[in-house]
């Protein structure tokens, strides 16, 4: 299969996109700067790491005259400023110069921590991602936003910082949990519901094949992901205005996020479903969009197993409106003591507000909380018979 390559043009700091299978392999022939002379440093994670061994075999064949690996435990936990110490240590205490390379092998968690690393360490070394994720594959990996998470709040401490190329090896998917994959896919239909009905309506004629990981499907469905994002990052790099459109559901996932504490139980792209439902909820109310533009996108994420309600969260999600609010009025996006949210007029048509009254807000907030009760019959307001969310969870726990 012909590789994909989608230019980000950002003059001295554009970078090319890779993706296509068996990319790993021929890493070398992706990295934009000669090798020889150059210490390269690997950052993963223990769910990857012989992922990232062997792009330390690779790097030494090519002539990096040292290699060296950290692997961090997997997940949300790992974006700390705890660990961002423990990388910045690793790296002056293993002789990095600014001529290095810091390679991140991993989902978005590696690559927006080792990401934040690079961009500090030396006041800014040259580094490498290589997604292994779909998440990161169509959108953490792709215009430069790096970081941690703080108890205020995700992504809250970080810095623009952008990669000198990215390799989206595809085959890297094949070892992904089932769960991971729904979430990443997530991230794919967000692009449609931006700005690209006609993406949106392939998505949903294809949907489930790039799910099941059909080669041709999967690295349409990237390029495209990667193509929009390249437009919208190449219009606005520092998100002071049109990149906001990227976290159309996003103001309300994080919080959820927040709220969970990062514990496993709702993975960032499970968040992004979850609040972008939230999201047509508020753009319903307000009267942008219609009720049957809801029902389609919920249709479709329901379509492929990922989910649309709070009461997904197991256990129960100990949290209240007034929290969640807390958290929201922090999000990097909010301007003074204004929220910012991502609303649609129609799928393929959002557009950012702040002209959105906070008791709209808690209404929708207080009916996603109350999704979690179950009626006499068995069923959840949402229609899904109780028991469904837990079946769905631990049917996909095998695989991990």
């Amino acid at each position: 299969m012909e590789t994909k390559i989608v230019t980000i043009d950002l003059d001295t700091r554009g970078y090319d996109i890779y993706i296509g299978p068996g990319l790993l392999y021929r890493l070398s022939e992706f990295v934009p700067v000669e090798v020889e002379g150059r210490a390269i440093f690997i950052v993963t994670d223990e769910n990857v790491k012989s992922y990232a061994k062997a792009v330390q075999n690779i790097m030494l064949e090519a002539g990096a005259p040292r290699c060296e690996m950290l692997v961090l435990p997997p997940g949300e936990k790992t974006k700390s400023f705890r660990k961002l110490e423990e990388v910045c240590g690793w790296l002056l205490d293993n002789g990095v110069h600014r001529n290095s390379i810091v390679m991140a092998v991993g989902g978005g968690v590696i690559g927006d921590l080792a990401g934040f690393a690079a961009s500090t360490i030396m006041r800014g070394v040259s580094y490498i991602q290589i997604p292994t994720t779909l998440l990161a594959q169509v959108d953490s990996s792709v215009g430069g936003k790096t970081g941690i998470n703080t108890a205020q709040g995700k992504n809250l401490v970080g810095a623009f910082y952008q990669p000198i190329s990215v390799v989206a090896d595809i085959e890297t998917l094949k070892t992904l949990p089932r769960r991971e994959l729904l979430a990443g896919y997530a991230e794919v239909v967000k692009y449609g519901l931006i700005n690209d009905l006609g993406f949106f309506q392939w998505l949903e004629d294809n949907g489930n094949d790039v799910c099941n990981l059909k080669p041709e499907d999967v690295v349409y469905a990237i390029e495209k992901s990667a193509k929009a994002k390249a437009e919208i990052v190449q219009a606005d790099e520092k998100e002071s205005g049109r990149r906001g459109l990227l976290n159309l559901g996003h103001t309300f996932g994080h919080a959820l996020e927040a709220a969970a504490k990062y514990d496993g139980r709702l993975l960032h792209g499970e968040a992004v479903a979850i609040g972008t439902m939230m999201a047509f909820d508020l753009s319903v109310r307000l009267g942008h969009c219609s009720r049957e533009d809801y029902e389609r996108v919920e249709t479709h994420f329901s379509s492929v197993g990922l989910p649309t309600s709070v009461s997904f969260i197991e256990p129960g999600l100990k949290t209240s409106i007034e929290a969640l609010m807390e958290i929201m009025k922090k999000d990097k996006k909010a301007a003074g003591d204004k929220m910012t949210f991502v609303v649609s007029s129609g799928i393929g048509e959002a557009f950012l507000t702040q002209d959105v009254p906070e008791s709209v807000v808690r209404d929708v907030l207080k009916d996603a909380l109350g999704k979690s009760t179950t009626t006499k019959d068995g069923f959840n307001k949402q229609g899904r018979k109780k028991g469904i969310k837990g079946l769905w969870k631990s049917a996909f726990s095998s695989q991990s």
